[in-house]
């Protein structure tokens, strides 16, 4: 698929989308289309992190500098180092002074597929081009420059598709954390090739 088709059959998702609670839009973001600049793929996997209460969400720890795109207006990205060498994108979600976000984990590639190969040379197939949240970063060029970007407009942007054919949702636990890690806030389209090993 390339952008033009791409841009022709989706529409951009709206400030509103965001202004919901965590968990409904964590799920309703499977099968939308995260775009940057010439490369897209299809979200096939996210986990909500529901603020204070959740003790794995970093906005548990309260208002900071690291955390201020969360308090703020739904629809940002908070995007975060971890380890050491991976950078991972969330879209904040909640209506604004209520933290929430949903982890991107993975996406099914749709376009510039050649762009994400130079970025990501060492994976073996398409399939592992995105298939983690670290990966997907990587393949995408999301780096920390783009912490509170808007994803409502602009180069980074999730996409709807006008017409999209149905799919069953999983709801596990999250994967990687310690704390709160028995909730079932992991969500991903059943059967994608693409999710997370």
């Amino acid at each position: 698929m390339d952008l033009k088709q791409l841009e022709a059959e989706t529409d951009i998702l709206p400030r509103s989308f965001y202004e919901r609670p965590t968990i409904a839009v964590a799920r309703e973001l499977l099968g939308t289309i995260l775009v940057h600049g010439r490369t897209a793929g299809r979200i096939v996997e996210v986990e909500a992190y529901l603020g204070a209460a959740d003790l794995a969400a970093h906005a548990s720890r309260g208002l900071t500098n690291r955390t201020r795109v969360l308090f703020g207006p739904p629809g940002h990205a908070y995007v975060y180092f971890i380890y050491g060498m991976y950078e991972c994108l969330n879209l904040v979600a909640e209506p604004e002074g209520t933290p929430g976000c949903a982890l991107i984990r993975a996406l099914e590639p749709l376009a510039g597929i050649g762009i994400m190969r130079r970025r990501r040379p060492q994976a073996r197939s398409v399939e592992e081009l995105a298939n983690g949240p670290g990966k997907l970063t990587q393949a995408l060029g999301i780096t920390r420059r783009h912490y509170g970007a808007d994803v409502t407009r602009g180069p980074l942007a999730v996409r709807r598709l006008k017409q999209d054919a149905p799919f069953e949702i999983l709801a596990t636990p999250r994967i990687g954390i310690r704390h709160c890690a028995q909730w079932p806030l992991r969500f991903l389209i059943a059967g994608n090739r693409c999710v997370s090993r």
